[in-house]
Order: structure tokens, then sequence, then C-alpha cells
């Protein structure tokens, strides 16, 4: 009996662990599929295109059927943006903006006043916030990052969208290990995109969506400067979407689940090393506004849309304890960083779309992914195709 008992134990224990060890296999990106984009890329145009910036994530996937409260199936996860790298303490300049407040960022308050940001930008489901939000103070205090003190005072930056259709959101699943998980997973390099960490259970314009990246070099005489974004997206309708100017979403059926009403939410996480002052960085973030324009939305009654830009230019002066002097790009020069934020964010959303996989989550509810093939079509026929 006893043994048996053990047996149960081990392998509940693996099968609950499958899905961190699970990694991504090669995913088509929007270029793939020859979608035409204004603007030159990064290297792996992604928001780890900005040297420092690591990001990790934790991705939640078991069980299916009808949903159990508490047991699942469960859909969803975390991810982490780290703006320096996890070996790093120091801080950042940064900006955050509303677009529509029917949702949260913690920390918003204090980074609007203070205009620094200490710590990782953390992505998850709505109802884990307070979950994620304690296990990044308890992360900080593990890792010795106010060395000498027992003393921590932190308001950790935490946004959510909600992934309750495919998720048993209420479950709270999330736990302080998967927070540390994404954190500690966090690395430079190609980033993956769709059902991954906090995108999971995310639905984007009826369509399967989630995390998406893209990133913008803007050209100056002293070497560039580039852009990156990350978004979480989980709103839109179907005939709403509109990609490369055309409005892709009136020409195939959707998922059907939410055809009438706007009600989802997204977040976008721009990173430059451009040197910006924290009112520059809140112009930054606006500036997502208009990439979400590109692909239809509205920014409905219903929607959380917030928005945080940082910038990894300053290194070891944004926390100094004296007077030093800073570097700042002129409010003048300033157009071609807004002009690849919205580039970038328009790319990082349409990544998302392509890279993410039909899912089924809790009562057999089924969103399927943006079809690829059908999209070329329709693209095709606007002759807004690369071929």
């Amino acid at each position: 009996m006893l043994r048996s008992l053990l047996t149960a134990l081990v392998l509940l224990l693996l099968s609950s662990m499958a899905p961190f060890a699970h990694s991504a296999p090669d995913r088509a990106r929007a270029r793939d599929l020859g979608i035409p984009f204004e603007g030159t890329p990064g290297p792996l145009n992604t928001i780890t295109d900005v040297k420092g910036v690591e990001v990790g994530h934790s991705t939640i996937i078991r069980g299916n059927g009808k949903r159990v409260v508490g047991v699942g199936p469960i859909r969803t996860g975390v991810t982490a943006v780290l703006p320096r790298g996890r070996a790093s303490a120091d801080p950042v300049f940064a900006g955050v903006f509303s677009l529509n407040g029917n949702g949260e960022m913690t920390g918003a308050h204090w980074l609007e006043e203070f205009g620094v940001l200490e710590g990782p930008v953390m992505l998850t489901n709505t109802h884990s916030v307070g979950t994620v939000l304690e296990a990044v103070i308890a992360w900080c205090l593990e890792h010795d990052r106010q060395p000498g003190s027992d003393y921590c005072w932190s308001l950790p930056i935490v946004a959510e969208t909600w992934d309750g259709e495919l998720n048993d959101i209420n479950g709270f699943h999330v736990r302080k290990e998967h927070a540390f998980e994404a954190i500690d997973s966090a690395r430079g390099g190609p980033v993956q995109e769709g059902n991954f960490g906090g995108g999971t259970g995310m639905i984007c314009h009826d369509f399967k969506g989630g995390i998406g990246t893209s990133s913008r070099i803007v050209a100056r005489e002293d070497g560039g400067h580039t852009i990156g974004v990350l978004v979480q997206c989980n709103y839109g309708l179907s005939r709403q979407l509109t990609i490369a100017g055309v409005p892709v979403g009136r020409a195939f059926p959707a998922s059907g689940m939410r055809t009438e009403k706007e009600s989802g939410s997204i977040i976008i996480v721009v990173a430059t090393d451009a040197p910006l002052l924290p009112h520059q960085l809140k112009r930054i973030a606006r500036r997502g506004s208009l990439g979400l324009a590109r692909m239809g939305s509205i920014s409905g009654s219903g929607s959380g849309d917030i928005f945080i830009a940082f910038s990894t230019a300053n290194e070891g002066r944004v926390a100094a304890s004296r007077t030093v002097r800073l570097e700042m790009f002129s409010n003048d020069e300033m157009d071609p960083l807004f002009e690849a934020t919205v580039q970038a964010t328009e790319e990082a959303i349409v990544n998302a779309m392509i890279a993410a996989e039909t899912m089924t989550g809790a009562d057999g509810v089924t969103v399927r992914a943006l079809p690829h093939d059908q999209l070329r079509t329709v693209l095709r026929e606007y002759n807004r195709l690369l071929e």
C-alpha cells in the first residue's frame, strides 16, 4: 500500500514538473510568412536586442476537461523581463502610461512619482498578481539585493491580463516557485513567443494570443540605439484585426470568443538603450498606443491597456547618492524613437499571434491559432505579401 502511494506521488510530481521542462520548438514569426513591416529590426528582432535585457518564462499547462476550481485545467504562467539581467541590481529610469485602466500594474504610482524601476517587470494572470508580487520581494531578499541591510522596501512591477476563459484562474495555480523560475530562467538571446509564460492562456482578436516581441534599430551618427518591445496580448475582436494595413479579421471566422464586446487587455513593455529621462520614457510608453491602433484596437472600455518603458542607459547613476551627470536625448531628436516604438509594438503583437498555437482549455473551450495560409492568401489579395 505504501509503495503504491509513493509511486502515485512520484507520478504526480513528474506530471506537475513536465510543463517546466518543455522547450519550445522553432516557431514561425511574422516575417517568415512574408508579412511586410516598416523599420530595421535588431539582430534577433526581440526585446533582448537591447543589451542587458533578459526574459524568462514559467509555463503551467496541466489537465483537460471540465473546470474544477482549484484543480484545473491549468493554462497560465509568469513572464519576467529584467532590464539589466539577473546579475545586476542597478535600477533604470522608467515611465508608465495607461491607455485604458481596466487592469493592474502594481508599483505604477511609485514609478510615476520617482521615475525609477527597481527589479524586474513581471507578467501573469489577473488573480495571481499578489502571489507574484510577494514572490519578487522574496527573490530579492534571497539574492541580497540590498547588501548589508535586513531592511527591504519594495513595490515590484507586476502586470496582468485575464486568462479565465482557458484557465482555472480562480484556482490560484501560480505559486512563488513559478515566479522564481521565470526570473531564474531569464536569459538574453531568442525569446519564446505565443503560448508561454504569462501569455499561456491569452486570446488576441478572438484567436490564440500570448507573448510577442520585436525590435528596431534607430540609426544615428553616434552609432545608433535600439528599441525593443515585448507584449502580453489578450485583447480585441476578430472583426477589428488589421495586419499590415489589411482588414484581415473580416476575411475568416474566428474562434467565437469575443464577438460582441471588447473585454481583453494588453501589457506593453518597451526597452531602449537610448539615454532618456523618466518624462521622456513616459512619452515613449504612450507610443505603444499607436502600434496597438495599427492592429485595429479601439482600447475598449473593458480593456486594461497599460504600458511601461525603461532605459538601460546611465548605468550606475540612476540610484546615485550624490550629484551626478546624466546623459539624455534632446526632446527634438525623439521622433525616430517614437516611430521605432510604434513599429516594434505592431510587429510584436503580430509575432505573438503567429507563434501562438491552437489551445483547448477549461470546459473544453478551444481557441484556434491564426491560420497562416489563410492570412497569406488575404494579404496577397491586397498586394501586401512579400513573396
